[in-house]
């Protein structure tokens, strides 16, 4: 059986996209930053501290899991805690170029592959009408970076650079990859 451990309503969608049939079972760990932790190394230890908290449940099982970051002038910009959080992060990305990094783990028992992917992100200038009005749909909520790319904040981005879907949080292609090799070695 196939475990994704995430509850991200997209990530679901896009891993149907790849395998019939997958079971959804949520990692609940704690996602704080450490301590002078940088972007990359902090959404691999996510990712993988998610894929090794089901794997360690579900041993027999594959289990893929990911984790998102938003990055602007090298700080961390995670799920906001509220909407004057998310108006902080969006406000720091307002007419600037930001990075998304998506980690994936994908882990059978001792069996592991893993990846990141980046791209790079340009938002539009923004005014605060527009960013008042996009809180006010609460889509920020749960969303790295208090934006989802697939939504209504689309309309916020003038250029991306690299994978579309690793912006979303679940880059397809390097999941789909990363599934190969697990087949190819059964």
């Amino acid at each position: 059986m196939i475990i994704l451990a995430s509850q991200s309503p997209r990530r679901k969608e896009l891993l149907a996209e790849l395998v019939p049939e997958f079971a959804v079972i949520p990692a609940d760990i704690d996602e704080s930053v450490r301590p002078n932790e940088a972007a990359i190394p902090y959404v691999q230890r996510m990712a993988a501290e998610k894929a090794a908290a089901i794997t360690q449940a579900y041993p027999e099982d594959l289990v893929i899991a990911s984790d998102t970051t938003v990055v602007v002038d090298e700080e961390i910009l995670g799920k906001p805690a509220d909407r004057e959080d998310a108006r902080s992060m969006l406000r720091k990305m307002n007419g600037r170029t930001h990075w998304v990094h998506t980690a994936v783990v994908l882990q059978k028992g001792e069996q592991l592959r893993q990846a990141v992917v980046s791209a790079e992100v340009v938002f539009r200038s923004l005014t605060d009408q527009e960013i008042d009005k996009y809180l006010a749909l609460d889509e920020y909520q749960d969303k790295a970076g208090a934006y989802g790319i697939q939504g209504a904040a689309k309309v916020f981005v003038s250029s991306i650079n690299g994978d579309f879907y690793t912006i979303v949080g679940f880059p397809v292609t390097t999941v789909y990859q990363l599934l190969q090799e697990f087949m190819e070695e059964e």
